[in-house]
């Protein structure tokens, strides 16, 4: 069974995806009413892969004998007007994640609870990535601002992306 300290953390958690997957999902639909579709389309993509963690964090919850909490999800906020400004909040929001998760960890460690410890660092070492991914092209943006031709190009490479769940072939309760 999962401690109370421990689930308390692991459903704020699960709605912190879900708050991602907004975030995402608002700063896609900014992103393609200014015309930049391959931005757009990463954000929707991120969006979705922060559903797919909310399930899978859902599920863990569940075959842990216990039930979720389900807070409310704040609303979005904040300035998306160009690709700058969405990056910039995209590596903050990250880099909170990160410190939410090693959170998590540090409460399972704690409590020995082994299997919450090996389940929360899929997430703690997939921030890894996710924090590489925003910072590159915060830069690369920071880099090119004010040169077109440069941000049409990431936005080209970022219309390519396409959703792969991470969990897919997981065995499922």
């Amino acid at each position: 069974m999962i401690s109370k300290k421990l689930l308390k953390a692991l459903g704020d958690q699960l709605n912190a995806e879900f708050y991602s997957a907004y975030l995402y999902l608002a700063m896609s639909a900014e992103m393609d009413n200014a015309g930049f579709k391959g931005f757009a389309n990463w954000l929707y993509v991120q969006a979705q892969e922060e559903r797919a963690h909310a399930a899978h964090m859902f599920q863990y919850i569940v075959d842990r004998g216990a039930v979720p909490s389900f807070g409310p999800i704040e609303g979005i906020k904040g300035d998306f007007s160009t690709p700058v400004k969405v990056f910039d909040r995209v590596l903050k929001h990250e880099q909170n994640v990160t410190k939410s998760l090693n959170s998590i960890a540090t409460i399972a460690q704690a409590e020995n609870d082994h299997a919450t410890y090996q389940f929360v660092m899929w997430y703690v070492n997939e921030q890894v990535e996710e924090e590489d991914n925003a910072d590159e092209y915060l830069t690369r943006l920071k880099l090119s601002e004010g040169n077109i031709s440069a941000i049409y190009n990431l936005d080209t490479i970022l219309a390519a992306r396409v959703f792969v769940d991470p969990f897919a072939g997981a065995a499922q309760a």
